[in-house]
């Protein structure tokens, strides 16, 4: 596993031992950042969440193409070791953050994010809820792209999104949305 593209192009990534991280491949990140890039045209000061982050591999993509910040929220003790060591092999502490914990227990962000890469476990149907709690919090900016990896089979309709795109890559499948939602505005004064 490998950064694929921009400053760190080709360094190497560590994952942990065991099967509990499921790291997307290199392929369906390639297609991923593809799709990405054709949307945004560029990375630059970005500032990009990564959920059930593993290794780190989505959010270090999208630092080494130019995103100004990635936070990295994991809950796994090991993949939070590996997510580190990678951050570290990149020098890239000044530009991240890692919240080790779930992505169910966030609290409010700082400010919002314009990209949001989750790739929670297959099958568990942990990306709904997750996306609810995120949009709630203040993590989603309006207008913000997000990126869920499912099981090639899972569909995903979350509410206040529209789907931008779905693509499959071997047993991933890959749903790009668009965060649809204004925020809030307070009622003008009565005259």
């Amino acid at each position: 596993m490998r950064i694929i593209a921009g400053q760190w192009r080709g360094r190497p990534l560590v994952a942990p031992p065991g099967g509990a991280t499921r790291p997307t491949s290199e392929r369906a990140r390639e297609a991923l950042f593809s799709m990405l890039a054709s949307r945004l045209g560029s990375f630059e000061d970005l500032r990009v969440a990564d959920f059930y982050a593993g290794t780190g591999a989505l959010g270090l993509e999208a630092l080494s193409r130019g995103a100004a910040h990635a936070t990295f929220v994991e809950r796994d003790r090991a993949a939070v070791t590996a997510l580190t060591a990678n951050i570290a092999r990149m020098a890239a502490q000044a530009t991240t953050t890692v919240l080790t914990m779930p992505v169910e227990a966030v609290g409010r962000a700082f400010q919002p994010f314009d990209l949001l890469l989750l790739d929670p476990p297959y099958g568990e149907g942990l990306a709904l809820a997750a996306l609810a709690r995120l949009v709630e919090y203040g993590w989603v900016a309006p207008h913000a792209l997000v990126s869920v990896e499912t099981a090639k089979g899972e569909a995903l309709a979350p509410p206040g999104f529209t789907l931008d795109t779905v693509r499959a890559h071997g047993k991933a499948r890959l749903h790009l949305f668009r965060y649809d939602l204004l925020p809030a505005t307070a009622d003008a004064p009565d005259a």
